[in-house]
């Protein structure tokens, strides 16, 4: 196991902690069941793709991405809330559409990216050694995208957002609109996953029509990783676990392909991951239980053996 593929697995578990953090906005903030997130995320990469391969500015078209990333989360919303279509089926039509969208603005199913100037060659260029750009970028994007997430969600806007979540028929007798809450909740969420998509496309070297298979599932499996390894108490402990979650979830992909899965499997890894952590309560709870049935028996068997002395 060399040390450059640990480093690898650490990078995409930051870069991917971007995408897992707008996923937590949607999943645990609003408690929206968004499926947008397979469509925004290569909606990021092909519009990044898309600015680079025809001579744009890198940095530029990363900003671009989220933008167009809102506006595709904000479009789940206004069907959701004004057209009244459930949650879900609202996500599936927005991701349904971004796959023909996303086509048209790639133009065709793959743009290679190996031989155009990148966030990342940008970094090498101002004179970061170019074997760790890739993880101070991440680090650094991971990190502000905490931070400027935990303190949205302490502003009264943010506290809004929050229990529009918790309980929607409560804020709105409050005179909360909660329409618009939940729009703009669903645009912040798929602003960050396109982000993130725009990044990894300058990671990889490519942007391909099929790269947002299977990322909500993943994002669900940083989220509630971390919230099993630590207790949501805070906004900022959430978050962290969140970003820790990620990174725990590409070190188990790492670790399962070093095993002898086939890229094929990671699916069933993934969802093994996640069954497992969404079960860790009920089995900490079960051997809990267990454990003072040991006990109480203990104590039993112990107290009858002092009556019986006592008697004899």
């Amino acid at each position: 196991m060399s040390l450059g593929a640990l480093s690898g697995a650490l990078e995409q578990g930051l870069v991917y902690a971007v995408m897992a953090l707008g996923v937590y906005i949607t999943f645990r903030v609003l408690n929206f069941p968004d499926l947008t997130v397979d469509g925004s995320f290569p909606l990021g990469a092909a519009i990044a793709a898309r600015l680079i391969y025809t001579g744009g500015d890198p940095v530029v078209a990363t900003l671009v991405a989220p933008v167009l990333g809102f506006v595709a989360g904000a479009t789940t919303g206004v069907l959701n809330t004004k057209l009244k279509i459930s949650g879900l089926l609202a996500g599936i039509l927005t991701m349904t559409a971004l796959y023909s969208v996303n086509l048209r603005i790639m133009g065709r199913a793959n743009i290679p990216l190996l031989r155009s100037a990148t966030v990342l060659t940008t970094l090498t260029g101002l004179g970061v050694p170019g074997g760790c750009a890739a993880l101070i970028l991440f680090s650094v994007t991971a990190l502000v995208a905490k931070l400027l997430l935990d303190a949205f969600l302490r502003t009264e806007f943010g506290l809004a957002l929050r229990a529009t979540g918790d309980n929607e028929v409560m804020i709105r007798s409050l005179g909360v609109n909660t329409d618009s809450m939940k729009i703009i909740g669903l645009g912040l969420s798929n602003a960050l996953v396109a982000l993130c998509g725009a990044m990894v496309a300058q990671y990889q070297g490519f942007a391909d029509i099929g790269m947002g298979i299977g990322m909500v599932v993943a994002g669900l499996a940083s989220v509630i990783i971390g919230g099993a390894i630590i207790a949501p108490s805070s906004t900022g402990l959430a978050t962290f676990g969140v970003v820790a979650g990620s990174v725990i979830y590409r070190f188990a992909v790492f670790v399962a392909l070093r095993l002898g899965f086939a890229p094929t499997d990671l699916k069933i890894v993934t969802a093994a991951l996640v069954v497992i952590a969404l079960s860790g309560p009920v089995i900490r709870r079960t051997l809990g239980m267990e454990r003072r049935r040991a006990l109480g028996h203990g104590k039993a068997e112990a107290s009858s053996e002092n009556v019986f002395a006592r008697n004899h």
